[in-house]
């Protein structure tokens, strides 16, 4: 009987059921795939996520090539200031400065309020996002910022020619509440 149950398991394990260990995803795996199969992922992944991609910024920063946040300054295209592993980038520190607009065409944020966004919509959360980020990288204009939804882009946001391109796969990064800090 025990042998049967043991050949059962095992067979269940093959097919995908059981207590098997998930598949590790990669911030860069994340940032390529549709952003809202992370909405049903653990806060804790997705923290763990933003602080990958966060990582990296440091690694990237003024780096020419490939980066996650690609930054264009004086025409010439390389990687964004770092970001700080601490930044809660829902807390934008410039209070409205500058003026945002979002692209009405082709693929919009939703005004739709979710969990995954902390009680915010995907909107409002980017609008967040974007101000931290524009301001973290001393981004001074007296134009409007035009904000694009990149989804699927290889980066996590890029500033160029005057607009912010943000992968929504980012924004849930990005919104993933921080740990609870342990005693």
């Amino acid at each position: 009987m025990k042998r049967l149950l043991l050949i059962s398991l095992l067979a269940l394990s093959a097919c995908g059921v059981g207590n098997l260990p998930a598949r590790a995803v990669t911030s860069s795996q994340a940032l390529a795939g549709t952003a809202e199969w992370l909405e049903f992922e653990s806060p804790a992944m997705r923290q763990e996520l933003f602080r990958d991609v966060v990582r990296s910024s440091a690694t990237q920063q003024g780096q020419a090539g490939t980066v996650l946040f690609p930054f264009m300054q004086d025409g010439e295209l390389k990687g964004a200031p770092a970001l700080d592993l601490r930044a809660d980038l829902l807390q934008a520190p410039d209070a409205g400065v500058l003026q945002l607009t979002f692209d009405t065409r082709g693929d919009r944020f939703t005004e739709d309020r979710r969990e995954a966004f902390q009680g915010l919509s995907e909107r409002e959360a980017t609008e967040l996002v974007a101000r931290s980020l524009l301001h973290r990288w001393s981004v001074k204009t007296a134009a409007p910022v035009l904000v694009i939804r990149a989804p699927g882009a290889p980066y996590a946001a890029a500033w160029i020619d005057g607009a912010l391109r943000i992968n929504p796969a980012f924004v849930y990064m990005a919104a993933a509440p921080a740990a609870a800090p342990t005693n």
